[in-house]
């Protein structure tokens, strides 16, 4: 009996097992079966859009969803600062500082029609072409004169310092002449949204050079700019609320070498060519009569007997060369002031007449304009760079105010 008992307990037992292992198959394969179920819903299930806020709601919480979105795009645009100028072009990259500085020079062959050289390079053969192939600045006088060379210049120089990526991300604040005319303007807007870029804001040169001598709260109050660049020469008065009076000039770097080259022809019967010209104007060039005399040997081609030739030129010769030059941004300048009202002109002579830009490099333009209007003047520091300086300033002001940021997207 005890035996027969066991035996019972036993079948008991193992008949409870198999339930037990039966009930947990068959719960695996329900799992199984919902799970494949899942998955064939989930293939089945459309993809639903998302936008980039939908993104980052999942990952920050819903009250910093906003502020997350504006840190996010902020930090995949690419701010620049151009200044767009005849004889160079400057770019500044928020963040890195400037990143190029290129001589505004397109090479082409006149057949096909094809872009062989950009910016150094493409100076470096001004003189040195031979037939079919030209050496252009698509600027002139800070205006565009080729608008096809234009876009590809800026396209090219954009683009080496832009990631191709976030070229569509891309805001950009240029530099223009206070002279031009709205319709100059919007060539000068429509060639740099052609190059990708999102926005672009113009600036007046003179205001931004202003911006780039870091004046005082003092000099604010009335201060006169005067910027020589290669193609144009802008004159304004400023006060801390903009632009009171200002005038243009076609005059500049370009057209002080223009000036040489035509004396020395006349004069010494050589032809030389614009880069001749420019290494005469900076080694022995001088607008005040009362410098210290220097001279420079020059070679060139003899306008008889076409053979080369050297000559020597006197400082007191470039004086005379570039005289009428000086005279025409005297006589300018003595007209802004006569538009002036007095309470500026009072503040323009406590703090002087300030000279920027690379033509205003020549030697004696300050004590020549000292002289004639009265008013001392003073070459900023860098005055080459002081229109991208002021623009670079923009640019980091405008980025500290989100308003101010949207308004440029």
């Amino acid at each position: 009996m005890p035996a027969l008992r066991r035996s019972q307990d036993n079948d008991g037992k193992a008949k409870k097992e198999s339930v037990v292992e039966r009930t947990s198959r068959a719960a695996m394969v329900k799992v199984t079966e919902l799970r494949r179920k899942e998955r064939r819903q989930k293939r089945t299930k459309p993809i639903a859009k998302t936008t980039p806020a939908m993104t980052l709601k999942r990952i920050v919480s819903p009250q910093n969803v906003g502020e997350t979105v504006f840190k996010f795009g902020r930090s995949l645009t690419f701010d620049l600062g151009i200044d767009l100028g005849t004889a160079n072009v400057l770019i500044y990259v928020k963040g890195k500082g400037l990143v190029l500085d290129e001589p505004a020079c397109v090479a082409k062959d006149t057949r096909t029609g094809d872009v062989l050289a950009v910016g150094e390079s493409a100076r470096r053969m001004i003189g040195r072409t031979p037939t079919g192939i030209e050496v252009i600045r698509p600027v002139q006088a800070g205006v565009i004169a080729d608008y096809d060379m234009t876009e590809f210049m800026l396209k090219y120089f954009i683009r080496s310092v832009v990631p191709a990526s976030r070229l569509m991300k891309t805001r950009i604040v240029v530099c223009v002449p206070s002279g031009i005319t709205p319709v100059e303007k919007r060539a000068i807007l429509e060639a740099l949204l052609r190059t990708g870029a999102k926005k672009t804001v113009l600036i007046e040169e003179p205001l931004a050079a202003a911006m780039g001598t870091n004046l005082n709260e003092a000099d604010k109050v009335g201060a006169m700019v005067v910027d020589i660049g290669g193609g144009t020469t802008d004159i304004a008065v400023l006060c801390d609320t903009g632009v009171v009076v200002s005038e243009s000039l076609r005059i500049g770097g370009d057209s002080f070498n223009e000036a040489i080259i035509q004396y020395v022809r006349r004069k010494k019967k050589l032809v030389i060519g614009p880069l001749t010209a420019e290494e005469i104007k900076i080694s022995a060039g001088t607008v005040d009569r009362r410098s210290e005399e220097r001279e420079v040997e020059i070679r060139g081609r003899d306008v008889i007997s076409g053979l080369p030739k050297i000559v020597t030129l006197h400082s007191l010769e470039i004086q005379r060369a570039l005289e009428s030059q000086v005279m025409s941004i005297l006589e300018a300048i003595k007209s802004i002031l006569e538009k002036t009202p007095p309470e500026l002109v009072a503040a323009i002579g406590d703090h002087g007449i300030i000279l920027t830009g690379g033509g205003a490099l020549i030697s004696g333009l300050d004590r020549v304009i000292s002289r004639s209007v009265g008013i001392a003047a003073y070459l900023v520091e860098l005055p080459r760079y002081a229109v991208i300086k002021g623009v670079a300033k923009t640019l980091d002001e405008m980025s500290s105010l989100r308003d101010t940021l949207e308004d440029l997207q």
